[in-house]
């Protein structure tokens, strides 16, 4: 939808729902506890407990349902914004890739 204020194609829907995020390169590493801001149909808004992620990381994302009528949310994506926050957190912007 061009011409949107802000010039996105795609509506972004804030959630502010608490999910997990797993580094696809480095499996071992325990899920790191975020929440997602926003998403919309090719992307995703995340708080993260770290202070900070490389450009081009893959990542993992879950994001579990309060409801039995949802399905979890389940999505591949990477990296393309990275801002770092106080009290060793960052807020990344994510391109989605793959969504289950």
């Amino acid at each position: 939808m061009l011409g949107y204020e802000d010039k996105r194609n795609f509506y972004r829907m804030m959630v502010n729902s608490p999910c997990e995020v797993r580094l696809q390169d480095q499996p071992s590493m325990t899920n790191i506890s975020a929440v997602c801001r926003d998403i919309s149909a090719t992307g995703m808004s995340l708080e993260l407990d770290v202070p900070s992620l490389d450009l081009g990381t893959l990542v993992d994302i879950t994001i579990e349902s309060s409801s039995e009528q949802l399905a979890t949310l389940e999505a591949k994506a990477k990296v393309v914004r990275c801002e770092s926050g106080e009290d060793n957190t960052c807020l990344i912007g994510v391109e989605i890739s793959e969504m289950k």
